[in-house]
């Protein structure tokens, strides 16, 4: 599957411990990392380098137990899996809720600064939001960019408002024009397609982990690009609803067999306060 074979080890990582240690004070052994990321076909030195990399970012905290090691969560570590927990299954793929409010980012940089603005305009469309004009960018909802400029260094050149549209708005065309909702629709599409035939099959009792791991990692990637926009204005077929159906519907039939092998697979520890 295409979509699987993209995935990142540290988002696969990421999912593994939000499903496994987030909310629990626990740890887990590198070695049962290392067993469940074979099964996923991730080597064991692709696996101890990301467990290595995301302690050095503050994202994984040591323990050893012997002679084993154990890794669990940081704080910073438990707010951006909260923040993909409250992605997943409370704000869902689908904007029903929308009050008609965008927010309305501009700014305007020196010619010069060519990686700077290179750098906003990534994070501004990871924020959701999408080019109206070439200074002016826009997003559903209420979103508080304040926090992104600063770490940027550019409060100075951005300027932000909340807005409605004008009734005779043609908001619809607005959105066809900012967003490339063909890219979005086929991301949907395509994840269907993949994940649609395991809503009647199930798998060997020990792969149910391993591909729920999967189901869920590329959810997370799929939903995190939408910028949820107000599905009453997307056209009629959009396909993000069937997606998120098929995604609950198969992350449901695996998780009793998902949970069975973790019990069985994964070696943890209670957390223990660092000196």
């Amino acid at each position: 599957m295409t979509g699987e074979e993209a995935l990142r080890p540290q988002s696969l990582m990421l999912t593994f411990l939000g499903d496994q240690v987030l909310g629990r004070d626990v740890c887990v052994y590198s070695g049962s990392v290392i067993d469940v990321f074979a099964r996923a076909g991730i080597g064991e030195q692709a696996t101890r380098s990301t467990l290595t990399r995301m302690a050095g970012r503050d994202l994984l905290r040591r323990q050893r137990e012997g002679r084993r090691m154990y890794f669990g969560l940081t704080e910073r570590a438990e707010a951006v899996l909260r923040d993909g927990e409250r992605r997943i299954w409370q704000t869902g793929a689908v904007n029903r809720h929308w009050d008609g409010t965008w927010t309305l980012l501009g700014f305007s940089l020196p010619e010069s600064w060519q990686r700077q603005r290179h750098d906003l305009r990534s994070r501004l469309t990871w924020s959701g939001f999408g080019p109206l004009f070439n200074g002016l960018w826009i997003a559903p909802g209420e979103i508080d960019v304040s926090a992104l400029v600063a770490e940027l260094g550019l409060s100075a050149h951005v300027k932000i408002f909340r807005a409605h549209a004008d009734a005779g708005m043609d908001i619809g065309r607005m959105i066809e024009d900012t967003w490339e909702l063909s890219d979005l629709a086929a991301g949907y599409e395509g994840f269907v397609r993949r994940w649609k035939p395991w809503e009647d099959d199930l798998p060997d009792a020990d792969d149910a982990l391993v591909l729920r791991l999967r189901l869920q990692t590329e959810w997370l990637r799929i939903v995190r690009r939408d910028p949820r926009l107000p599905v009453k204005h997307l056209p009629d077929d959009w396909p993000a609803e069937q997606a998120e159906k098929t995604f609950r519907t198969v992350h449901e039939r695996l998780s009793p067999l998902a949970r069975a092998a973790s019990e069985r697979l994964l070696d943890l520890v209670p957390v223990r306060p660092q000196a």
